[in-house]
């Protein structure tokens, strides 16, 4: 029997939507205009990885080109059954478009969007784990110069 040639290990990183959004439909990665979400979407870019997500309380995994009008939901104000049901959907999108055994996800995104999902994805990283907001912003700075 021939022995099947290993898959590649992908990196994929996942931030998280953020608050301050533009008022009219854009690509995802144009919308939102937080200087966390730039810096952090700048940070992604600069990793090469295989793939970029955002992770978004509406629109749950989104790619950084599909175009959406502007929303005002937050996994901040869901109870958590109800985050519990997002992070559900976020994992099948997932693994429609990448290894959830195998892959490298690194997370830009806050806690209470990775809780329910990292006990699911073995391999990965969370470079601002405990870090506060202007904590972050200057990990990012450093990072992207």
């Amino acid at each position: 029997m021939r022995e099947l040639p290993a898959q590649k290990t992908r990196q994929v990183v996942l931030l998280s939507c953020v608050k301050r959004k533009g008022r009219f439909r854009a690509k995802s990665q144009d919308l939102y205009e937080s200087d966390l979400f730039r810096k952090s979407l700048g940070y992604a870019h600069s990793l090469a990885p295989d793939a970029i997500y955002i992770l978004s309380a509406k629109y749950h995994l989104l790619d950084l080109h599909r175009e959406i009008e502007p929303y005002d939901e937050t996994l901040n104000a869901m109870g958590i059954a109800e985050v519990k049901d997002w992070a559900n959907v976020v994992l099948r999108q997932l693994g429609e478009v990448a290894d959830l055994s195998n892959d490298l996800f690194t997370f830009l995104a806050s806690e209470r969007y990775r809780r329910f999902l990292l006990p699911h994805l073995p391999n990965h990283k969370v470079p601002m784990q405990g870090l506060r907001i202007g904590q972050q912003l200057q990990f990012l700075k450093e990072q992207i110069g």
